[in-house]
């Protein structure tokens, strides 16, 4: 029967290309359902390699699926990504291309992406830097970020970058006392930022920013968006550095 001699072939060709190439089930007597089963059994049984090839195209379109949906969402929310008017600006403000840091403090990762973060900005030299507080681990991490935009807004960027800098490198419990100990070593107006740290304008910051990462569906920290792609999770500088190359080679 002609069945019995097509059927694995074209259940290899159906797993491997999808169901464009299927048989018709449909048209099908039970019996000749029957005797497909026994062959597709048989021929996986005989050629199991065939499944694992199948899984792993399964996986690479799934994979291309989901980086065209997060350049459509890079795209969808540029203005709030790369010029939002509040968030950060570091690394080289004229840079030709834009890496967004959305972190916590309490965040492991977070902490060791630091000098991954330096290394790529050291190396490249042309990345703009974009810091955008997203407290997700707790009170502990709300309290910090509310610290540092209150900072941000009390004494400028310059302060801002350096108690950044210090609660990533803080190991303890962010309290009032605590805090208080970083603004004073640094020369800050403590009881101005203490102060500023329930203000509307900082509770706005957090919850726009949470907004913005609810759209682009960022559920961890740390995440990054450099220039047209997502990056969601940790990554070394040298994996960052061949994506903003490979970023630059597509924008010509």
């Amino acid at each position: 029967m002609i069945l019995r001699h097509a059927a694995p072939a074209l259940l290899g060709l159906s797993l491997i290309t999808g169901p464009a190439h299927a048989l018709d089930l449909n048209a099908m007597s039970d019996a000749e359902k029957a005797e497909f089963g026994a062959q597709v059994r048989e021929y996986l049984l005989e050629n199991p390699e065939v499944i694992i090839e199948a899984i792993n195209i399964l996986e690479e379109r799934n994979a291309a699926a989901e980086a065209a949906a997060d350049k459509d969402l890079v795209a969808a929310n540029a203005d709030e990504l790369f010029n939002d008017g509040y968030s950060w600006v570091g690394g080289n403000p004229d840079g030709d291309i834009t890496l967004v840091e959305f972190m916590d403090y309490r965040c492991g990762y977070c902490r060791r992406a630091v000098p991954e973060v330096a290394t790529l900005l050291e190396s490249d030299g042309n990345i703009r830097l974009v810091i955008k507080e997203l407290p997700i681990l707790g009170d502990a991490s709300v309290v910090s970020s509310r610290f540092a935009i209150a900072t941000k807004q009390v004494a400028g960027d310059d302060a801002y970058k350096q108690v950044h800098d210090a609660l990533l490198a803080f190991s303890g419990e962010p309290s009032e006392v605590t805090l208080r100990r970083i603004s004073d070593g640094l020369g800050l107006d403590s009881d101005a930022i203490v102060a500023a740290m329930d203000s509307d304008e900082v509770t706005e910051e957090i919850a726009n920013t949470r907004a913005l990462a609810q759209k682009l569906r960022i559920s961890g920290t740390p995440s990054f968006v450099l220039g047209t792609e997502m990056l969601r999770g940790f990554l070394p500088a040298d994996q960052m550095l061949q994506i903003a190359n490979g970023v630059r080679a597509e924008q010509g």
